[in-house]
This record gives structure tokens, C-alpha cells and sequence, in this order.
């Protein structure tokens, strides 16, 4: 398959990026800069702003799917806003470059802990990542409206970590997989697995999902 991917100089990204090119796939990675990249085959990277329509529009163009693991960074000072923006700039270029299949990498953040709470909105929740998964809720709440797209949101066990790749995992739908009474966890290399097997064989179509080993 042809695939765009945006965020691949991140932790999930650059992952994603592994595992696609593993498979044999033909990938597409947008970059603000290009030069972070290092040249593989298989690989094709264009300059392009995740946070204009325009340029999503014009990178993606004539591939068959899409997968953003955009994230402006931890450190961004307005995290929120620029989340959001660059969700919203995603998800409008790819529906005007003709693409209808969008795979979005999100938080845990919005995972339902019992009826009408979700994670990020309980006392617990670490005030460091709070900003960024509130936007990541958003614009997860924006997917659900989006008719246009065949879009599927993942969102990642509570448990992220580096780790190795054993092609495991468990699904799970609106809460979080556990494992007994700890949160569930998974290498980031098996999340990758998990998002391309979801390209490959699609079975979350216009749905968030999550995984866990």
C-alpha cells in the first residue's frame, strides 16, 4: 500500500514508520523538516505543515491511506491549540485530496473509567499531559461527526513504553484493556503492529479502538 504518514520523527511515529516499511509498504512522510529523516528505501519524504490543510492536501495526494501520529510536542506551551489546529488542518486535507481512509493516533486521555468519565477527567490524571489529551478528547469528538472519511482513532493503553516487538496484543473498544487490577501497557512497537495490521485488515472503520498486550 501507498502511506502517508505524519508525525514520523515521534516516539509512535518513527515506529509506525519502521513497521510499515518492514511490510513492504510505500510510505509517504510528511516533515517540517525533511532533513530529520534519514533515507531509506521505500521511503519518500515532502516538507509539509501538519497545522495547513493545503499542504496535507497536496502531500497526500493519491495515497491510500493516511495515519497521523501529529503531536506538536510535550513542551509546546499552547499544546491545546495547536493540537487541535493541526487535527483539524489533517483531517480537512485529507478529505479534499480525495483519501477516505485516515488512521489518527490519540491518548488514552479519552477512554471511558466508568459512564461518562473518562480518564483524563479524573483526579488522578497527571496535570503534565492534561492539556494535550483534553485536545486529543476534542478532536476525537470531531472524528465522530467526520462522514466523509472511513477514520479510525487508536488510542494507546494507559501504559506507553519503549520496549520490544512481539506482534501481540489485545483489542479492546472505549476503555481501557487491563491487566488484572494494573493498566494494561504496550511497547510502542507493538502499537505500531497494531496500526498496521488495521491498514492491512481494517475492523475499526469510523470507530476508536485500543490495544494492549
Amino acid at each position: 500500500m501507498k502511506i502517508a504518514l505524519i508525525g514520523a520523527t515521534g516516539f509512535v511515529g518513527s515506529a509506525v514508520l519502521t513497521e510499515l516499511l518492514q511490510r513492504g509498504h510505500q510510505v509517504t512522510a510528511l516533515a517540517r523538516n525533511p532533513g530529520k529523516i534519514a533515507a531509506q528505501p521505500g521511503l519518500t519524504v515532502v516538507q509539509a505543515s501538519a497545522q495547513d490543510a493545503a499542504q496535507v492536501q497536496a502531500a497526500v495526494q493519491g495515497q491510500d491511506a493516511v495515519v497521523s501520529a501529529y503531536n506538536p510536542g510535550w513542551a509546546e506551551p499552547d499544546l491545546y491549540n495547536q493540537f487541535l489546529q493541526g487535527s483539524r488542518a489533517i483531517v480537512q486535507g485529507v478529505r479534499q485530496s480525495g483519501v477516505r481512509r485516515l488512521l489518527v493516533v490519540g491518548g488514552a486521555g479519552s477512554l471511558f473509567v466508568a459512564p461518562g468519565v473518562q480518564l483524563v477527567d479524573t483526579p488522578e490524571f497527571p496535570a503534565e499531559w492534561k492539556a494535550g489529551a483534553l485536545a486529543a478528547r476534542d478532536a476525537l469528538n470531531e472524528l465522530r461527526n467526520e462522514s466523509a472519511l472511513d477514520w479510525t482513532f487508536l488510542s494507546p493503553p494507559i501504559l506507553l513504553q519503549p520496549g520490544d516487538r512481539t506482534g501481540q496484543y489485545r483489542l479492546g473498544t472505549e476503555a481501557p484493556l487491563m491487566n488484572g487490577d494494573q493498566p494494561g501497557s504496550i511497547s510502542v512497537a507493538d502499537l505500531a503492529v497494531a496500526i498496521v495490521d488495521e491498514l492491512e485488515n481494517p475492523r475499526h472503520v469510523q470507530q476508536r479502538f485500543t490495544v494492549a498486550n
